[in-house]
């Protein structure tokens, strides 16, 4: 994962961004956000070389980019509880 932030904070280069990054084969999803960090992007590489190479290469030179930050997901649990929950708009139900 990795947190990105833009400036200037604008529609055209929020939307310009989410794009361009959205294309890029190692970009999985993009999410936009509130608060300190503008994106997050899930990312995919074969090995750490591969993760530097697309944070020096494709991230960092961007010019709208003032500044990411990488986490590693070790694991990851998927909670399910909602899928199993009673749908509220179904026939009988008030």
């Amino acid at each position: 994962m990795i947190s990105v932030q833009v400036r200037p904070l604008s529609r055209t280069v929020i939307q310009t961004f989410k794009d361009s990054v959205s294309r890029l084969p190692e970009v999985l999803s993009v999410f936009v956000l509130s608060g300190g960090d503008d994106f997050l992007l899930h990312v995919t590489a074969q090995d750490l070389d591969h993760l530097h190479s697309f944070l020096l290469d494709r991230l960092s030179k961007r010019k709208e980019i003032v500044g990411f930050r990488t986490s590693m997901v070790f694991q990851r649990v998927h909670n399910t509880v909602i899928s199993r929950l009673p749908d509220p708009a179904a026939p009988g139900r008030s």
